[in-house]
């Protein structure tokens, strides 16, 4: 795993393979995505939620593009130690709120709004289709905000009412979610 841009870039980490329960999005996919977020947000005014963190590799290229409201959750206990051990080696701890918790209670408890949101769920989740619409009836996103979903082919969203954009990139797909309420 590589931080590809901003004051981290090129810096490498590798988490621990045994049992790892995470599906880290390829070097390829993610560098497409920030290619379309570099144009669309300014990481220094952002507060981005990444739900289902895994190794941390999006809070970690926020908060190397100047991001200073990060918010990772996630209930492996081991990637939750391996993102507390990465922020303590960067530094960014003061940047970095960690929730070990499961992302569906964080989304039904807190009260925050992001303009920035990425879930990269298990692709095998029983419940991945009911996330757009969880995030919108909880209003996590705020109204000029952008929700990205990774996920593969299996999963459609095309007709979500709140639906802007899907790329794919191989077998990744991101699908771009807006509030247009």
């Amino acid at each position: 795993m590589r931080i590809i841009g901003g004051k981290f870039k090129g810096r490498r980490f590798d988490p621990p393979a045994d049992k790892w329960p995470t599906r880290p999005t390829t070097d390829f996919a993610k560098e497409a995505l920030f290619n379309i977020l570099n144009n669309r947000l300014d990481f220094e005014e952002t507060k981005m939620l990444d739900l289902f963190g895994g190794t941390g590799n999006h809070c970690y290229e926020f908060i190397s593009r100047g991001c200073t409201d990060a918010t990772y959750v996630d209930k492996f206990p081991g990637c939750v130690q391996f993102v507390r051990k990465i922020a303590a080696q960067l530094k960014i701890e003061a940047y970095l709120k960690i929730f070990h918790m499961d992302v569906f209670r964080f989304m039904e408890y807190t009260s925050e709004q992001y303009d920035y949101i990425f879930a990269g769920p298990p692709y095998a989740l029983p419940t991945i289709d009911t996330i757009p619409n969880r995030i919108f009836e909880k209003k996590l996103l705020r109204p000029d905000g952008l929700f990205v979903m990774e996920h593969n082919p299996e999963h459609e969203f095309v007709h979500h009412p709140n639906i802007v954009d899907v790329r794919n990139y191989g077998s990744t797909y991101f699908s771009f979610f807006e509030d247009k309420s």
